[in-house]
């Protein structure tokens, strides 16, 4: 009573085949590798991506939207920066 003989699975087959006819269940399932296939490929180009992030600049290149620091042998001094601010209003 525990287990289910292949009788009751064809039945139960015959029935889903049934309600929802074969070319239905084709397309679930093409539609379900689809999405498998679409998930490991974004997987992949994910962990591509983050292998490029952290990998350091190749000696002699420049990576885009950096801004060197000063040459070497060029001394400047840095001068504090006052900032004064006038208001019109009374302190309270």
């Amino acid at each position: 009573m525990g287990s289910f003989s292949i009788w009751h699975w064809l039945i139960v087959l015959l029935v889903v085949l049934l309600l929802f006819g074969s070319g239905k269940i084709s397309t679930l399932m093409g539609d379900l590798a689809t999405g498998i296939k679409s998930f490991k490929k974004n997987m992949k180009e994910e962990d591509d991506a983050s292998l490029a992030d952290s990998a350091p600049p190749a000696p002699g290149t420049q990576p885009t939207g950096t801004i060197q620091g000063p040459a070497q042998g060029a001394t400047t001094t840095a001068q504090p920066h006052a900032t004064t601010t006038t208001s019109s209003r009374p302190a309270a």
